[in-house]
């Protein structure tokens, strides 16, 4: 090679080598909609809503909670003016700003597009980390969140006159702001070609040509000055004229031309923005052509590499448009570029277009193969190493990303300690209900035992969960768009049966109609918490509490679309989680007053990584006055994006069917409420559908578990309760442990413990505040927010700070005025004597007296550090009995007054909690009239009571638990024993209801428990020690003699042998010599000797978790106040799912029975009058739906129907009956239900079917009598005298009233004109006539068996449901009421009964004391 050219490749090397590009667009951070950014509303000068950031971010030293995204290139901390009053102005703003071009922007027309959004992502958290260390190589920052803001090519405003025309200018730049709970770092990105204007015209100019640049920088706006002054704060300017703008995308300061990397904010000092100072320049380097690279394998990625298969996309493939896309989709895939370049981002052509390479182009290891076939809509995207200027596909399609294999040699990204996510850094993003594990290539969470979710979000096994949130959007029904405006929507599911019930309300009427078909709204709700069938898992336990669900609905024949968008943002401080829903589109027109009905059906679920999709049609039928009925269809095409974790173990789902089994919707017009009711199960494709019979009750829903409890299946038929974590009970009835009140909280210092319903949160004291992990309480730096004069000094302290004035100046600090002539005063010369302290010093935390403008004690003192204040006199002393604890209504000392109690102190500081906030399910004290505390105390949350002395202080012994009799504080006597605490718990128990077969201890005369005990439903009796306890080897069956419990008893030899707990448990005793003390280990069994799940040493918090040897389960430990959740390895004891209704014996005389869902009640009547103050719950039937209901008054009882167990049901009135089920096959929806009296027969109305049916009382004998000409039977009863038989179909186009006899002959329409929804009958014995009420027509009206004499008896009824005749009145159960109306057969008077449990009433009966 001769000299000249190697001088000349060395030149070109350098070249090379130095070469400096500027960023591209693809290579800023990802945006867009598929990336699950917010799109601004398109216009000339418009704001985002407000913006709450899950963590605060410092700007300058301030911190902030929000932020607001405008079109003139800026964001903001607080709402924005007018841009008349900024845009045309230069820096500083009198508000707050974060400017990467702020200029007179215009989107309107489709001029460009604006993305926001806020992201946890590791991937941009991971890349943000390193650009700021480019720029500050010293600093030590690791992001926890980021707020990303992208403008896209934007437009100048400008006004268009008839010589000029748009001059299609456009910019696009990005801002990215990443922070942590210290540091805010800002990143401003102007990609190549991305500014091709660089400043706007003013609007009111005045034909002037005049262009003002854009800013760009930074300013903290106006601050406080004084009380009423303010001044302007501190700024940062980037730009300053045409040419500093163009250098926006020529240089940069972290070494890379077009990025810009600011130090914006601190929490401790922070003085002005501090930019970094890597300076790089673009340089245009010239091609090399000629050189040669020796020893290099050098690949160059041309474009026309990468082509897009035309074949691809099947012609047949419907288009989907989704509004949006979720951020966590993609993120993942960044991890295969190196830092400093991304992946393929949305290209010049529009948002969510993302060039496609062909993967037949490029080399086998970079292409990331699928384990599973993508959606035919989803078009698969892989990602070489470096990707330049790739074209974008075509639209119309959707792109989706699966990544399950990752080939780690291959160069893409190498994982190492700086940049691995692991649990130490990363943990705070795992719920504190999870473990975090720490893998090859990440992290991932993990729901503790007890608890479901994806490990960010869990919640406990089987208990009841609500839905919170908002709907919004513009409905077009029939021409009119009608919209919806931020109305709520809430939703409450019990997870034991997969019900979920959707209310939305503020609906206005014609979409209310017309939005009874789009149940997919509730049915996410379904979905997500569905009954899990063996092998299969509900929608929360994948994406847990943060999601985007998508589903575009079409109806058929009309082809109305409508666009269903629901954001899932996490779990609330209740627990509860938030689900924003938006629609937009258009849905048929549904005539007011009209019903839908939805068959039961099911949809097959997709699964991939971060993605789930379904798509299915279903029918619907509406039944109007106006059109008859009708049947449409629709088909649902939805998929579901989450935040998948690819490190860890994946549950390998590929699809689940979810049966949708029982629909109701329904809109309520009088209360503008939406209602959907859905009951869902989820499990493996294709399973196919088990003979009833073979179902196990936890799986039908046919078992009397507690709402709050998991119904576990057994083998068969056998099923058994456990309540949920967080409750306890027996599993039919459990009840909220308190944690805070057990002292079994997390809460660590400076935070204090809240009660909700299965768990708890912790909240932070006045003065403090959650860190960035959520769960340790910082202090609060108050003088960040300069609450002190402007001539004073802040001092900061420990959940408080104090104010003083700076020499030359006196005043409380607050408040400080120039020293002048006159003397000091004594409150000037007290305080200032405080502020001065010792040597100078002030006392941190020490009471300052404040003073007023003449130098005199203001009547009102607070003390800065505590939050108490009091009134003073003139001499500084404080008034007696006026003091109040912080956060609570001060007193008005210039009014003379009672001062407070102790008790009234103690009672408002509890009612305004921290920051004014009343604890929820804290304890608030009784005060009587005269402050005083009154004897008797009880928690309104938990119901225990006991008797406190003068000073609000327990007396020991006093305390009562929920619904037990409480003591009577007045009166001296003898404390509760632990028997008579045992037995009062649960005589009281469900509400004050005692439990009906419950075993209830006998106590002596001193209250110990009597050395026998007898079960009063069983029969079986047996031997307790002093402390209750059943000596082994004491029970009797029923029917045998019982043993003598005071003489020793012998084991018989076929007594069960103790068990291995058991036995170690009495070696141990032995050891410690009988009497163990609280530091011992005791190994816990439980009723059936075996090891209970945690065993703990003594009475500490030192617990782990056993296998059923009692081994323990590694990694369980636990010594803090939180006990380990652990799962029983032995299955608790079984039963058959014959439901135990809990009963109380009802009063004597005529009662009325009627039904409410889940109970029975009962309702005494004086003479025809309802005695309301007598009315209680008969029956408590958990998980039962109780519609028809009838009474045998030969044998006192009374029978129902179940349509959540699709059962027939009875029990004696006797006391210590127990409820049995005597018909529980071949029923769909059992409604109404008869007795015949006379003939020992039952009748009832089957409305699935469509059928009647009788039996004998027993069950046996069962024939249908009529399966045909029936469409919706629903009341049924028969007049046993004449053996007739009569019953209604509310059909609603040919509505009937028939007859028959009991036999099922001469059957005949009775009725048939004039009537709508005849829900109600009954027969009237007075005047032997059959009597309807009708919730269509309003009206109650009766007419003879023979059709004649036919009358109108009201005509003003609201909803009638259920009716019984009695005596000279009628009596019915009204769904608009929710209660029992009262009418004599005059018409002259009425009546009605509200339970206090307010909801649908269904059937009614009366029950006599004896046959009429």
């Amino acid at each position: 090679m001769t000299w000249g050219k190697t001088t000349l490749f060395f030149l070109q090397l350098f070249w090379t080598v130095h070469h400096v590009t500027a960023i591209h667009r693809h290579d800023i951070y990802p945006y867009g909609m598929f990336y699950g950014d917010v799109t601004l509303q398109e216009g000339d000068d418009e704001t985002s809503e407000v913006i709450t950031l899950t963590k605060p971010m410092y700007f300058y030293e301030a911190s902030f909670t929000i932020l607001y995204v405008a079109t003139n290139g800026i964001v903001s901390t607080q709402d924005l003016p007018m841009e008349k009053q900024y845009v045309d102005d230069g820096f500083p703003t009198d508000f707050p700003v974060i400017a990467p071009f702020l200029a007179d922007i215009d989107t309107s027309k489709g001029k460009g597009s604006i993305f926001y959004r806020q992201t946890e992502s590791p991937t941009v958290l991971k890349r943000a980390e390193a650009d700021v260390r480019r720029g500050f190589p010293d600093a030590t920052f690791t992001p926890t969140h980021a707020f990303i803001a992208t403008w896209e090519n934007v437009s100048a405003y400008e006004e268009l006159t008839r010589s000029s025309g748009p001059s299609n200018r456009i910019n696009t730049f990005q801002v990215v702001l990443a922070y942590n709970e210290k540091d805010t770092y800002a990143l401003f990105l102007y990609p190549e070609d991305g500014l091709q204007f660089f400043g706007t015209r003013p609007k009111e100019s005045y034909n002037v040509e005049i262009e003002l640049p854009a800013r760009v920088g930074f300013t903290r706006g106006e601050l406080s000055y004084f009380f009423f002054s303010r001044t302007e704060g501190p700024y940062y300017s980037v730009t300053s004229n045409e040419q500093s703008v163009k250098n926006l995308y020529q240089k940069g300061n972290i070494g890379e031309p077009g990025v810009w990397l600011f130090h914006v904010g601190n929490r401790y000092s922070f003085q002005n923005v501090v930019p970094a100072q890597h300076e790089a320049v673009l340089t245009k380097a010239p091609p090399v052509r000629d050189a040669v690279f020796p020893d290099e394998d050098y690949t160059d990625t041309d474009e026309d590499e990468y082509s897009i298969d035309p074949d691809f996309q099947e012609p047949t493939t419907t288009e989907f448009h989704e509004p949006e896309q979720d951020s966590s989709l993609l993120e993942r895939l960044n991890q295969e570029a190196p830092f400093g370049q991304s992946p393929l981002q949305p290209s010049v052509s529009g948002p969510g277009e993302f060039p496609h390479p062909d993967p037949r182009n490029l080399p086998p290891e970079d292409v990331t193969q699928p384990q599973r076939p993508l959606p035919k809509h989803a078009i698969l995207q892989v990602y070489p190493n470096r990707v330049k200027d790739v074209p974008p596909h075509p639209s119309g399609g959707q792109v989706f990303s699966v990544e399950e294999k990752v080939n780690f040699d291959s160069g893409v990204i190498h994982y190492s300690t700086d940049n691995k996510e692991t649990c130490e850094r990363f943990q705070q993003h795992c719920s504190q209900n999870a473990h975090c594990t720490d893998y090859s290539t990440g992290f991932c969470c993990h729901c503790n035992s007890g608890f479901y979710g994806n490990g960010r979000h869990c919640l406990p096994n089987g208990a009841p969960h609500r839905v919170n949130g908002k709907v919004r959007g513009t409905v077009l029904v029939g021409g009119t768009a009608v919209r919806l405006d931020s109305i709520d929507l809430h939703a409450y599911i019990v997870v034991g049966d997969g019900r979920a019930y959707t209310a939305i309300s503020e609906v206005p009427e014609p979409v209310g109609w017309a939005l009874m078909p789009v149940a997919p709204i509730g049915g996410l709700f379904g979905w997500l918490f569905a009954l899990q069938l063996p092998n299969s898992l509900n929608g929360f336990s994948i994406t847990g509490a943060e999601f985007t669900r998508r589903a575009d609905v079409t109806f058929y024949p009309g082809n109305q679309r409508l666009s269903i968008v629901q954001t899932a943002t996490g779990l609330d401080t209740q627990n509860y989680l938030n689900v924003d829903t938006h629609l937009q589109g258009s849905v048929p027109f549904i005539p007011p007053g009209a019903t839908v009905q939805m068959e039961p059906f099911k949809d097959t679920y997709q699964y991939y990584p971060s993605l789930i999709t379904s798509s299915s049609a279903r029918e619907f039928t509406i039944r109007s006055a106006e059109n008859g009925e009708e049947t449409l269809t629709f088909q649902v095409k939805q998929n579901i994006t989450y935040r998948d974790c690819s490190h860890g173990h994946r549950s390998g789902l590929e699809t689940q069917e979810l049966r949708m089994e029982r629909i109701f919707v329904m809109y309520v017009k009088e209360e503008h409420i939406l209602r959907y009711a859905i009951t869902n199960k989820i499990g493996p494709l294709g399973a196919g559908e088990p003979e009833p019979e073979n179902v196990n009750p936890c799986y039908s829903g046919n078992h009397d578990c507690d709402t709050t409890a998991q119904c576990v299946p057994g083998e068969g038929q056998l099923f058994s309760c456990q309540c949920a974590t967080g409750y306890s009970g027996d599993g039919h009835n459990c009840y909220d442990v308190d944690e805070c009140a057990e002292g079994l909280s997390s809460c660590g210092a400076h935070s204090h413990c809240v009660n909700l319903p299965g768990s708890h949160r912790c909240q932070c004291e006045s003065g403090f505040e959650f860190g960035f992990d959520g769960r340790t309480c910082q202090d609060v730096d108050e003088c960040r927010d300069q609450p002190c004069h402007a001539q004073a000094f802040c001092s900061n302290g420990p959940g408080s700070f104090q104010c003083q004035c700076q020499t030359g100046y006196h005043g409380d600090g607050f408040q400080c005025h120039p020293q002048n002539g006159r003397p000091k005063t004594h409150c000037e010369q007290h305080r200032d004597s405080l502020q001065s302290g010792n040597g100078g010093v002030p006392l941190v935390g020490g009471f300052i007296p404040q003073c007023d403008e003449e130098g005199q004690y203001r009547s009102q003192q607070c003390h800065g550090s505590t939050g108490h204040c009091w009134c003073v006199d003139s001499r500084g002393q404080e008034r007696a009995g006026t003091r109040t604890p912080p956060g609570t209504p001060r007193m008005n000392c210039d009014e003379p007054g009672r001062p407070k109690t102790n008790c009234e102190q103690h009672r408002d500081s509890l009612q305004s909690g921290n920051s004014g906030v009343s604890l929820v399910g804290g304890f608030i004290p009784q005060c009587d009239e005269e402050g005083q505390y009154r004897s008797q105390q009880c928690h309104g949350s938990t119901g225990h009571c006991w008797c406190v002395d003068s000073r609000g202080q327990e007396r020991a012994g006093t305390r009562t638990p929920p619904g037990t009799p409480t003591i009577n504080c007045d009166e001296p006597g003898r404390p509760k024993t632990h028997c008579e605490q045992h037995r009062d718990s649960i005589q009281s128990e469900s509400g004050g209801v005692p439990l009906v077969g419950a075993f209830i201890p006998q106590c002596d005369e001193e209250g110990q428990y009597r050395s026998q005990q007898c079960h009063g439903s069983t029969g079986r009796c047996w031997c307790v020690d002093s402390r209750g306890q059943e000596r082994a080897g004491t029970r009797t069956p029923p029917g045998t003699p019982t043993i003598n419990c005071d003489e020793p008893v012998i084991v018989p030899p076929t007594q069960r042998p103790e068990t291995v707990c058991e036995r170690w448990r009495a070696s141990l005793m032995q050891q410690y010599g009988g009497q163990p003390n609280s530091q011992h280990y005791l190994p816990q069994c439980d009723s059936s000797g075996e090891f209970n799940p945690v065993q703990c040493y003594g009475d500490s918090s030192y617990c782990w978790c056993v296998d059923r040897n009692g081994r323990e389960v590694p990694g369980t430990r636990s010594q803090n106040a939180v006990k380990p959740a652990c799962i029983p390895t032995v299955a608790p004891p079984t039963m058959r799912p014959l439901p135990r209704p809990d009963m109380t014996p009802p009063p004597a005389g005529t009662l009325l029975l009627y039904a409410q869902g889940q109970q029975i009640g009962v309702l005494p009547l004086n003479g025809t009058q309802m005695d309301k103050q007598r009315s209680s719950v008969l029956l408590a039937l958990h998980g039962s739906i109780v519609v028809g209901i009838d009474y045998d008054c030969r044998e006192r009882k009374v029978y129902w129907t179940d349509l959540a167990g699709r059962t027939i049901n009875r029990a004696s009135l006797e006391p210590g009956s127990e409820s049995e089920i005597i018909i529980n096959t071949a029923l769909m929806s059992p409604e109404g239900l008869a007795v015949d009296v006379a003939r020992r027969r039952l009748f009832w109305v089957d409305s699935t079917p469509d059928k009647i049916e009788t039996a004998n009382l027993d069950g046996s004998d069962r024939r249908v009598l009529f399966e045909k000409d029936l469409v919706n039977p629903r009341a049924i009863i028969v007049d046993s005298p004449t053996g007739t038989l009569y019953w209604t179909d509310w059909n609603r186009e040919a509505p009937k009233i028939e007859s028959s006899s009991v036999d099922g002959q001469n059957r005949r329409v009775l009725v048939q004109d004039g009537i709508g929804l005849p829900n109600a009958l009954a027969y009237d014995s007075t005047t032997r006539q059959v009597c309807w009420a009708d919730a269509g027509t309003k009206r109650l009206e009766c007419i003879s068996p023979n059709g004649t004499g036919r009358r109108v008896v009201q005509s003003n009824l609201n909803y009638p449901f259920s009716m019984v005749s009695f005596a000279n009145h009628y009596y019915y159960t009204d769904w608009r009421r929710d209660g029992v109306i009262a009418l004599s057969r005059d018409n002259q008077s009425t009546d009605e009964y509200l339970p206090d449990q307010r909801s649908h009433l269904y059937g009614i009966t009366v029950a006599p004391p004896h046959c009429l």
